[in-house]
C-alpha cells in the first residue's frame, strides 16, 4: 500500500485528499494529513469563542468568489459543495464590494473552514494537527519526515501545499534537493500580511449596524468588517453576533512583528472610530497571518512543481498558481495528475 504524506489541511491540501481518493478508487492508498494548527482549514479558518462553542467567526476568507471564466471548468466542485450545503449564494449587504458582470458570490453557513473539512472528510484520510514538519530526508528509496512532536514516519510520496516560505525553511535533504533555479523562483513568491480580529458575544447582544458586511476605504487600519453570522445568514437568538475585522495589508506589514495584545488594542481603537458603540465581547481572537494572500506567485503560474520523482515530493497551493477557490482547485488537480500515473 503507497503511502503518501499531504503536509498541510488547508484548502488545496483538502481538495488534493479528496481527489486522490476520487481518482484511484480501487488503488490501496494510505492518505496521512499533518498540520501545524489545531484544526482544519488553513487560511480559510473558522475559528470558536471560548465562552461559547457555537459561535463562530470566519477569520480567514470570507466568501468565495466565483469567476466567469472558472464557472464552467469548476462547476462539479460549486455544485457538489452547494448540493451539500457547504456553500449558500450571499444574500446579505456586502457594502463597498465590487460588483462584476459575471461573478457569483458563496458564503458557507457553518463556516469557511466547513469547505476544507468537507473534502478532507471524502477524502478517508487520517489527519494529524499540532505536526509541524520539520525534516525531510530520503531514506531507503522512501521519505523520512520529521515533525515538532519528535515523531519520524516514512512515505512513498510527500506533498507540500503550504505557503512557499515554511518550504524553504524545512531541513534534511530537501533543503539539498532543491535546484538553484527551483530555489530563486521560490524565494520570488510574495505574500501579504494582515491581522484578523474577531469578536465573539453573549447570546442576544444586538450589533446595530444596517450592513452584514462593509470595506472601509477611510481608516488607516481597517479594510473589512463582517458581522460574521449575519453575513453567513446564521441569525439565531441562541447564539451570540460575532464581529470580524481585517487590516490594510500595509497595517499589517508595518506591525507584524509587534506584540499582539498591542496589535489587538490598536484595531479596537481604530473600530471604535468606525462603529460608534462596540459592546463589551464575551472574548476575542486576534489572528496574525503571515501569509496572507499571494501577491506573486511561481514563475508561470503551473498549479504544482516536482521537487524529486522516485520517490515523488511535490509542492503546491496558492503560491503555484493564484489565492482563491478556484486556483486551489487548479492547484490540486495539477498534483494529482502529476501523480496518477505513478500510482
Amino acid at each position: 500500500m503507497a503511502r503518501v504524506l499531504i503536509v498541510g489541511a488547508g484548502l488545496t491540501g483538502g481538495l488534493v485528499a479528496a481527489l486522490l481518493r476520487r481518482a484511484l478508487p480501487r488503488r490501496p492508498l494510505q492518505i496521512v494529513v499533518w498540520d501545524k494548527a489545531r484544526g482544519a482549514g488553513g487560511r480559510m479558518s473558522t475559528s470558536r469563542s471560548n465562552h461559547d462553542p457555537k459561535c463562530t467567526a470566519d477569520l480567514g476568507a470570507q466568501y468565495i468568489t466565483q469567476e466567469p471564466e472558472y464557472a464552467k471548468k469548476h462547476q462539479s466542485f460549486y455544485e457538489e459543495l452547494l448540493s451539500h450545503g457547504v456553500l449558500k449564494p450571499v444574500t446579505a449587504i456586502i457594502e463597498g464590494m465590487a460588483v462584476k458582470e459575471g461573478v457569483k458570490n458563496f458564503v458557507t453557513p457553518q463556516g469557511i473552514s466547513s469547505i476544507v473539512k468537507h473534502y478532507l472528510n471524502n477524502s478517508g484520510a487520517e489527519i494529524f494537527f499540532e505536526h509541524r514538519v520539520t525534516e525531510i530526508c530520503l531514506k531507503d528509496g522512501k521519505w523520512e519526515v520529521c515533525n515538532s512532536t519528535g515523531l519520524l514516519d516514512q512515505f512513498d510520496i510527500v506533498i507540500l501545499t503550504v505557503p512557499v516560505p515554511q518550504i524553504l525553511q524545512l531541513q534534511g535533504d530537501i533543503a539539498n534537493i532543491i535546484n538553484r533555479s527551483q530555489r530563486q523562483q521560490l524565494e520570488s513568491v510574495n505574500y501579504s500580511s494582515r491581522y484578523a480580529l474577531g469578536l465573539f458575544y453573549e447570546a442576544g447582544t444586538q450589533i446595530d449596524v444596517p450592513w452584514a458586511a462593509q470595506y472601509i476605504s477611510s481608516n488607516p487600519c481597517i479594510r473589512f468588517i463582517s458581522i460574521d453570522n449575519k453575513k453567513r445568514n446564521i441569525e439565531s437568538s441562541d447564539i451570540g453576533p460575532s464581529v470580524v475585522v481585517h487590516t490594510s495589508v500595509s497595517f499589517g506589514i508595518e506591525h507584524l512583528e509587534w506584540d499582539i495584545e498591542k496589535v489587538q488594542q490598536l484595531i479596537l481603537k481604530h473600530l471604535r472610530d468606525i462603529i460608534s458603540v462596540v459592546p463589551e465581547p464575551a472574548s476575542i481572537k486576534c489572528q496574525r497571518w503571515r501569509y496572507s494572500q499571494v501577491t506573486k506567485a511561481f514563475l508561470g503560474c503551473p498549479g504544482q512543481i516536482t521537487l524529486h520523482t522516485k520517490p515523488f515530493l511535490l509542492c503546491g497551493g496558492d503560491g503555484f498558481i493564484h489565492s482563491n477557490f478556484d486556483g486551489c482547485i487548479e492547484s490540486a488537480l495539477s498534483i494529482v495528475e502529476a501523480l496518477k500515473s505513478s500510482l
